[in-house]
């Protein structure tokens, strides 16, 4: 009776390892991607996917901001992930971008965020690679212009160029869960200590990100555009971001030089309106001004704005 419990037994086992070694071959994956896909064994969902039927999300209360201290995990930086650094911001004060957003579900659900909670898919929580932990930020869907205010408690996207991954349920406020992205404005709420947040006092907003080809006006001592420069070439610099703190800028600079040493050219540039916006370049081509902004966002540093600094 022993040896027969015995073949039974291990004849199950065969089964399940074939069945394993059996998913691994039909989803093409090879042990390198099958590690990443299931976060080293972490996850036993390999494709993320979208909860069982469709969810009703107009009854969630909206939430309401507070000033939340730092969490202990997740605002180590720099940090790696799948061989890049990121850094984290010191602040989140007035950060404003725009971006495209995706949605995470039902293979996270229920497992550890990066500061140490629990994923909920039907909560309005969300994934950004810098910003503190937690974040709470107001997202607006830039097609339909719904919006919702959700928690940052996660690291990520790490794919291509997104710039944020919203839960499902904040997916499906902003009415883009089917498609699975869409183009956001993320604006960062930081209530100051012991105080919420109240819809009707607006955010100071202390990162402007100004649209394409907005042109900057340079003081006497800022170098203008580069002389002798294709006729082609419509920007300049790359704004890395715009602080109404000449610290913050300087903050800024500072990681920059930490990531790229003396390759970069970084400018503070003040403004009329008191501004202190941190530029990158000048660039002798459009190919040069396109390989550093393909340089700044692999290192974590968001997505530059292209501009031209005109005298």
């Amino acid at each position: 009776m022993k040896v027969i419990n015995m073949l039974f037994v291990a004849g199950i086992s065969l089964l399940v390892l074939n069945g394993c070694m059996s998913t691994r071959h039909v989803l093409g994956k090879d042990d390198a991607d099958y590690e990443k896909a299931s976060g080293g064994g972490r996850y036993s969902i390999l494709q993320d996917h979208a909860p069982t039927g469709d969810i009703k999300v107009d009854h969630l209360p909206d939430l309401v901001p507070k000033w939340e201290q730092k969490s202990r995990g997740g605002n180590k930086s720099p940090y790696e992930v799948w061989g890049k650094k990121y850094w984290v911001m010191d602040s989140a004060q007035g950060y404003v971008a725009e971006g495209t957003a995706s949605w995470y579900g039902k293979k996270f659900h229920g497992h550890k965020t990066s500061n140490g909670e629990t994923y909920d898919m039907y909560a309005f929580s969300a994934a950004h690679k810098s910003l503190p932990l937690p974040t709470y930020l107001k997202v607006t869907n830039l097609d339909n212009q719904r919006s919702v205010i959700v928690r940052v408690n996660d690291r990520g996207p790490f794919h291509g160029d997104r710039l944020i991954d919203l839960s499902y349920a904040a997916a499906a406020r902003l009415d883009y869960h089917k498609k699975g992205l869409a183009r956001v404005r993320i604006e960062a709420i930081t209530p100051a200590r012991g105080q919420t947040y109240s819809p009707s006092k607006p955010v100071v907003r202390e990162v402007v990100t100004p649209p394409e080809a907005l042109p900057i006006k340079a003081p006497v001592a800022s170098p203008g555009k580069v002389e002798g420069s294709s006729p082609e070439l419509s920007f300049s610099h790359l704004q890395m971001g715009a602080f109404s703190s000449e610290e913050s800028a300087e903050k800024l600079k500072q990681r920059l030089f930490e990531a790229f040493d003396t390759s970069v050219n970084v400018v503070i540039n003040k403004q009329e309106d008191g501004l202190f916006k941190v530029l990158v370049g000048p660039f002798n081509d459009a190919n040069e001004l396109a390989q550093w902004q393909q340089k700044l966002q692999q290192e974590g540093f968001g997505n530059p704005v292209r501009v031209a600094l005109v005298p």
